[in-house]
C-alpha cells in the first residue's frame, strides 16, 4: 500500500447543512448525488449521507472510529481567525486555542456533526505558498 491519503469522507446527518457550513468557512465544492467534493490540497474531502457511508462499508450505525482532522495555519493569529469563522458557521469550540506543549498554538472545534478539527501553528511544521505540509525529519533531532 502506498503511504498517502486520497480522499477522507465524512459521514453527515444533513448534506446540505454540512455543505453550507463548509462553504461559510471559505471552501468551495461540488455536488453530485448526494455527495459533497471538497478539493484539499493534494486530496479531497467528501461530505456523504452517514447512513450510506454505513452501508457502504457494509457497518451498522457510522462506526466508532475516533479521528481528528488538523489544518496547520501560519500564525497564531490565524489559528484564533479559523476558529472565530467556523465558530460563527455553527461550530462549536471543543478546546479554546492556547500554547501547546511544542512550543506552537492551537484550538479544537467540532463542525455540526461533531467531527473535530485542529487548528494549529507549529513552528516546526513549515508550510509552503500552496500550504502543504512536509513531516520534518525527526531522526536528525536525536
Amino acid at each position: 500500500m502506498e503511504q498517502r491519503i486520497s480522499l477522507i469522507t465524512l459521514g453527515v446527518t444533513d448534506v446540505a447543512r454540512a455543505k453550507a457550513f463548509y462553504q461559510q468557512l471559505g471552501w468551495q465544492g461540488q455536488e453530485v448525488e448526494e455527495t459533497v467534493f471538497f478539493q484539499a490540497g493534494g486530496l479531497a474531502l467528501v461530505l456523504w449521507g452517514r447512513d450510506k457511508l454505513a452501508d457502504d462499508a457494509g457497518i451498522e450505525g457510522p462506526g466508532t472510529g475516533a479521528m481528528t482532522l488538523a489544518q496547520n495555519v501560519r500564525s497564531r493569529e490565524e489559528v484564533d481567525e479559523v476558529i472565530a469563522t467556523a465558530t460563527k458557521a455553527g461550530a462549536t469550540v471543543t478546546k479554546p486555542a492556547r500554547e501547546t506543549f511544542y512550543g506552537g498554538y492551537a484550538g479544537y472545534f467540532a463542525d455540526p456533526d461533531g467531527h473535530l478539527w485542529e487548528i494549529a501553528w507549529n513552528p516546526g511544521f513549515t508550510l509552503a505558498e500552496d500550504g502543504s505540509l512536509t513531516v520534518p525529519d525527526f531522526s536528525a533531532a536525536n
